[in-house]
Order: structure tokens, then sequence, then C-alpha cells
């Protein structure tokens, strides 16, 4: 870190302009970017994305999409029988099924009372229409939503309701829709970064984390560009590399920023200050970054494309963060820093005492700050286990419109929602057909089949499964898995696909090695820690104490999204009985860095004040005095970051957002603000143990237990009361 520090004081002018020159290459990639990223969420190798391929590129449609489901209801007292009223609906969805590309299956071609309602007053159809190549899915099917209404109101008597719902028009309806965009939606973020960022600094330093913030987000912009030229890279990455660059970089340059400060308060120059925080302040960023690119490992190593490319996008904005941070912060401040800290109306010569004040009393109530931490947290990780992965439920979307009104009107009529979400089976040509579709309508959870004369192809024909629930929850992996093993022993070869079999391919993906990735990262991060603290203690409670916090979260999520607490004041949502199956993972791999950044900050410090005073006590007062203000602000802009990604209609977005969010205050407060310091307090002298052999294995030097404890344990209780 000297030598770094010491070639970008001497060279601070070129350092400078390098950056310069990313940041405007960084403008003009950015303004591209969006066209080039990839909208899907494919899942090439998966069972379920096979059988999807093979009815898009046999049938021109379908492809995992769920259909479009008109719903027609009579005038009460007639039925659909009726002669004049079956003529008009055979009319009305013949003239669907003539829109081209189009496949349509419903009782007027079938007869089959399954798509009748007891009453024989309502009927409906699954109609799958054709998207154009590379388009949006969701707002290309909802023009196909608009089209089957337009075309089907015109060949209906008057009296009779039309309504087309589906998964999706119901999701748009929800709000999930165009947001504001990625540029607008950092620039909320970034107002309110700089409000607290003033009231950190109170001088014009407060820009210093802005303009890295801005470097670092458009270059990372810039490598992104070029990634598209060799991956293909997720459209939410741009939304990542934003909000999540924003915080973290702004995190950074706060840190580093506030210990030259320090060092100025203490009568260095403005470039020994430079080194000096460099050495301290600049080695905590250098692993806060390798941390946060540790978390996102795990979506690197899965396979599923559009979440390895947020993997890969994602470890981009730590690792161009800490460069920025530890060659334009030190330039800039060695140029123009004493200049920029104007009007100088705070220092930083001593500790905070709010925080130090703070600190005092949580090391003289530690049993009973520790036990109150991790009590809550238990509480909240208990929620957890009730986790249910699988896209929203239908009656959690659209609350009005037409897409809810077919919803309730196929509700209404006694037609379970499962028909929503079919099960397609591809059979293979030669296989018979029939026998295929009575031996999976016996299937437990399985409302009817259906198999139209006219769904073949030269290679296979189609078996729709009607379901009685939805097959996008964890809870109809099941009934997949049975329609998988079913359809093959009827007709060897045949593929089972349908939004269903992506859900139940994607837990399976995603969570499959989920546990051995978990100890792979914690015992990276372990080692990386012990190193960084020259402690076996340490490292280890931050470990474990990150994934305290991110099982907590999980809990939060569940609460929320999931069982509905809160969800209608915070997204104007019910409960949506699941939570979608990328998000924890994301929030794992995000947070799971992100909080180490505090971790890193705040023991870092304290190592450094027990290697000057030999005391635990006052290393953990002092630092918590010195960085409880640094953290809490940090915590806060990062939290103004992801509310608002929180603030735009897209649903997942929306609660990956505010489980980010409040996965950062909690952790800022409760488990960095409370847990931490009386855990540190209650284990003592443990705390900075290092032995020889570890020492030797990491090549840094040993930290034996000090001699004299009882007399150093007396005077922390002293000191602490």
């Amino acid at each position: 870190m000297e030598a770094l520090s010491n070639f970008v004081v001497r060279h601070r002018r070129l350092v400078a302009l390098v950056w310069l020159g990313a940041l405007i290459a960084g403008v003009f990639a950015a303004s591209g970017l969006s066209s080039r990223l990839d909208q899907s969420f494919s899942m090439p190798g998966q069972k379920g994305y096979a059988a999807n391929q093979a009815v898009l590129k046999q049938y021109g449609n379908g492809a995992g999409q769920e259909p479009l489901v008109p719903v027609l209801t009579v005038p009460a007292g007639t039925t659909v029988d009726d002669p004049a009223g079956a003529a008009a609906v055979a009319k009305a969805f013949a003239a669907v099924a003539a829109l081209p590309g189009y496949r349509v299956v419903s009782y007027a071609d079938t007869h089959d009372p399954v798509f009748v309602s007891a009453d024989r007053r309502t009927t409906f159809a699954l109609v799958y229409p054709k998207l154009p190549p590379h388009s949006e899915a969701a707002a290309a099917v909802g023009a196909a939503a608009d089209q089957v209404a337009a075309t089907l109101r015109p060949n209906l008597p008057a009296g009779v309701k039309a309504d087309v719902t589906g998964m999706v028009p119901l999701a748009l309806g929800s709000g999930s829709g165009g947001g504001p965009g990625v540029l607008a939606e950092t620039l909320i973020g970034g107002i309110g970064a700089l409000a607290v960022l003033v009231f950190v600094f109170a001088s014009f330093l407060a820009l210093v984390p802005l303009i890295v913030a801005a470097v670092s987000i458009l270059t990372s912009f810039l490598v992104i560009f070029g990634l598209t030229e060799i991956m293909k890279v997720s459209s939410l990455v741009q939304f990542l590399v934003a909000l999540i660059g924003l915080g973290v970089a702004i995190d950074y340059s706060l840190l580093l920023v506030t210990r030259w400060r320090e060092e100025l308060a203490q009568g260095r120059d403005s470039e020994t200050a430079v080194h000096n925080a460099m050495a301290t302040a600049g080695r905590a960023v250098a692993f806060s970054g390798v941390t946060v690119g540790l978390g996102l490992v795990a979506l690197v190593l899965l396979p599923v494309p559009f979440l390895r490319s947020m993997g890969v996008g994602g470890m981009v904005i730590p690792l161009i963060s800490v460069a920025v941070t530890l060659t334009l912060v030190p330039a800039l401040l060695a140029g123009a820093g004493r200049r920029l800290d104007w009007p100088r109306l705070r220092t930083e010569g001593r500790a905070a005492r709010g925080w130090t004040g703070w600190a005092r009393f949580v090391v003289r109530h530690r049993l009973v700050a520790a036990v109150t931490a991790l009590l809550l947290l238990g509480v909240l990780g208990g929620n957890a286990l009730t986790m249910k992965f699988g896209d929203p439920k239908p009656t959690s979307l659209a609350q009005s419109g037409p897409a809810r009104a077919g919803l309730d009107a196929l509700r209404g009529a006694g037609i379970p929602t499962g028909v929503l979400t079919p099960i397609e089976v591809v059979v293979p040509s030669g296989a018979d057909r029939a026998a295929v579709a009575r031996q999976l309508s016996g299937l437990p959870g399985v409302r009817a089949t259906v198999a139209p004369a006219q769904w073949h192809s030269a290679d296979s024909s189609l078996v729709d499964v009607l379901p009685v629930r939805e097959t996008i929850t964890s809870e109809s992996r099941t009934l997949v898995d049975q329609v998988r093993t079913a359809a093959v022993a009827a007709a060897p070869g045949a593929l089972t696909g349908g939004s269903g079999a992506l859900t139940a391919d994607m837990v399976s993906a995603i969570y499959g090695d989920f546990p051995q990735m978990l100890v792979v990262i914690g015992v990276v991060t372990f080692i990386l820690l012990a190193r960084a603290f020259r402690s076996i203690v340490l490292p280890l409670k931050a470990v474990l104490l990150n994934l305290l916090s991110v099982g907590a979260i999980y809990g939060v999520v569940t609460l929320v999204w999931q069982d509905g607490h809160g969800s209608q004041a915070i997204g104007g949502l019910p409960a949506a009985g699941t939570v979608t199956a990328w998000i924890p993972l994301m929030i794992f791999a995000f947070l799971y860095g992100l909080s180490m950044d505090y971790e890193v900050f705040i023991l870092a410090r304290m190592r450094e004040e027990y290697d000057s005073t030999g005391d635990t006590t006052t290393a953990v007062v002092e630092g918590i005095g010195r960085t409880g203000r640094l953290v809490t602000s940090a915590a806060l802009i990062l939290f103004l970051a992801f509310a608002s990604l929180a603030g735009g209609p897209e649903v997942q977005l929306k609660v990956f957002a505010t489980g980010l969010g409040a996965g950062i205050l909690l952790d800022a407060t409760v488990v960095r603000a409370l847990l931490v310091p009386a855990l540190v307090s209650l284990f003592g002298r443990w705390n900075w143990w290092l032995p020889e052999w570890a020492a030797k294995v990491l090549r840094v030097p040993s930290s034996p237990v000090r001699e004299g404890t009882p007399a150093v344990a007396e005077k922390e209780l002293q000191t602490a009361g």
C-alpha cells in the first residue's frame, strides 16, 4: 500500500487524467448499454428449458411463457351450450386462433367440459401467442393480450362479458412495467447521498465520494459494455451496478477521506495524512472489496446464465470502486484536499462523543446487549424456515383492470387458478398422445389434460396438463416431477416444460449445491479476515454473524412479501405467498459482502487500537467512537440507493431492493452497533489470539494471549463502569 500511495501522490495529475478518460468513455458506453443487455432469464442445460425450446422450435410459441387466458361469461339464464351463444363463442375463439402464429385450445374446438364452469355460463381458452424475436417478453405478451381482447369482442353478442387474464397480464396490471430508468434512479439515490455526505463532512469534501461514485459506475458500465461482446449480460446488471456502485464507492471513499481528516487533525501535513490514511483505511478498503467480490462468487459458479452474468457484473463494481478509491481519492486529497475541506465546520480530532457514549453503554451491559441482539436475529431468522420459492400468486398481482376481472370471473365460476400455469408435455412422434394424456390426467393435483388434434408437428405432439394449483411455487415441484416421470414412462423421450418446470429446475440449479458454496465462501472469507485482523476469533465471529444477519433478512422478506405483513404499506401489494427463487440467493450474494464492509471497517479500527493500548475495552470504545458515524452514514446512503430501486414498479426488483435495504439497516444497527461491540467485549483478550502455527500459515506476526490478563480484565471492567 505504501508503494501505491507514493506512486499516486507523485503522479496525481496523470491518475486524474486516466480516470477522466475512463469517465468520458463510460458516458458513451452507458448510452448504448441497454440495447446490448439480455432481457431473457433462460436456463440452457436444464430439462424444462430443453422442453420449452422444443415447443418454440416446432410450434413457434410457448417456450415456457404462461398462456393468455380469455374468459367469457354469458348472461344469466343462458349457457355456453345454447345454440346462438355456442356459435358466437366458437366464432370468437376461431378468430383468435386465426391470428398468425397463435396456438389456441378451447371448449369450442374440443367440447371438453374442463373448459366450462359448473353452471355452464363461463368458459375459457388457453392462448399461446407468437412473440416477436428479441422482444421484451412481458411487454410483448401484454400487447398480445390487448390484441386477443380486440379480436374477441367484435365477434361476441351483447351481454357476453369478455376479459383476458394470465400471469403476465396480472403482473403488468400490478405495476410491473417500465420504471424511471437506471440513470434517474441513480440520480435520486445520489441526491440522498449528497445530503448525508454534507452532514458528515460539513465541507466541499462531500463532493469527493460522489465524484468517486460517478467514475466507478461509469467505468463499470464501460467494462460491462466490453463483456457483452463475449457473453450475455442480464439487463438487471445495469441497476445493480448503478445503485450498489453508488453505495459501495461512497462507502470506500468515505472511509479514506475521514481517516485523512483524522490524520490532519493530529497535526500531519496533507501528503503524510494521505500516506497514513492509505496504510490504515486504504488497507481496509482493499479487504472490503475482496469480501464483497467473494459473496458474488456464489452467483458466478451457478449453472444459470442470467445469474452468472449478474455475478460477473456485480463483481466489477466493487473491484472498480476499490481501484478508483485507492488511486483517485489520494490524488485529489494530495492535490486539492485542504481547499475542498472548506468551510471546516467539523473536524475528526477525536472520536464522536455520542458513539463513544453508546460504546461504553454497550460494554457495561455487554451480556444483555448480546442476548437481546441474538434473540431478535434468531426470531427473524426463524421465519425464514417457512420461505417458499416461486412467483407471486395470481391473487397478489393486479387488484383491478381487465386481467383481474378475468381472474375473478374464473374463481367465481369455480375454475381453479392452476389453469393459468399449465404443464406442457412434448410427446415424440409415433407415441400415443391420447394414452399419455390419460396417464397424466390420473395424477394427484391434476384437474385435467388436453391434447388437441391440431397441436402436432412432424416431430411431436403436445399435451397440456392443467393443475389444480399454480405450478410456479416450490410446493408444486412434486407435481412437475410426477408429470415428468409419468410422461417418460408412457412415451420414452417425452419432455416436460412450462413455467412450472422452469421454476423447479431453477430451484434445483440454484440451491442444489448452495450449502457447499456457503462452506467454501465462509472458509475463504475466514482465511482472508484472519490474515487482516491477525486473529482466529474475530474472523470466525464475523462469518457467523454475517450468516446470521442474512438469515434474519430472509425472515424479514418472508414476513413482509410472502406473508404480507407490511407489503401493502411498502409496495401496495398483498401477500405474494412465495418469494421469487433467485431473490434469496441475490440477497445473500450482495448482502454478505456489503455487510462485511462494515465489519472490516469496525474491526480493523479495533485491532489498531488494541495494538496500541493492549486494552479490549479501549479498543471497543475507540473503535465504535471512530467508525460508528461512518458506518451508519454509509448504511444510510446504501439504504437510500436501494429505496430508489424499490420505488420502481417492477415487483421482483422491489422485493430484492427492500430486502437489501432492510438488511443494510439491520446489519448496521443491531449487528455492528450492538452485537459486535458486545461480543468483542465479552470475548476479551481472546479476540486478539493468533497462535504461532496459524501465523506461519498466514504469513503474519503471531498474536499470543497476553500475560497478566486478570489485571487487564479488571481494568476493562473499571473502564466500562
